[in-house]
């Protein structure tokens, strides 16, 4: 005999906690700070929730959930700061993911 299961563990947003409160570190759109839900789901209907340990930032374009601890500040929150290329060491605006200079990531 041969069994075919389909199913796993995924998250969703539980309760919204405040809106924009960074950037997503994948796309840079704004994210949310939010309290989440586990979902166990076999063949792709909810069996069961229960509430995650910690809360996320959860982004509205891509859907990526990460700590809070990696998101950087919103460009409300902060001035504009500037950093260094490490390959061509000039002065490069923060929201910048390459250096206009040389091209490299940052």
């Amino acid at each position: 005999m041969f069994f075919f299961f389909a199913g796993g563990v995924t998250q969703e947003v539980r309760q919204v906690l405040k809106q924009q409160a960074g950037k997503c570190i994948n796309c840079r759109s704004p994210a949310d700070l939010v309290e989440a839900n586990k979902v166990l789901k076999l063949f792709f209907i909810p069996v069961y929730r229960w509430p995650a340990k910690d809360q996320l930032m959860h982004c509205n374009n891509c859907g990526l959930f990460y700590p809070p601890s990696l998101s950087p500040l919103s460009s409300e929150s902060r001035p504009s700061e500037k950093h260094l290329c490490r390959f061509c060491d000039r002065k490069v605006d923060s929201d910048f993911r390459f250096c206009p200079f040389c091209g490299s990531a940052l």
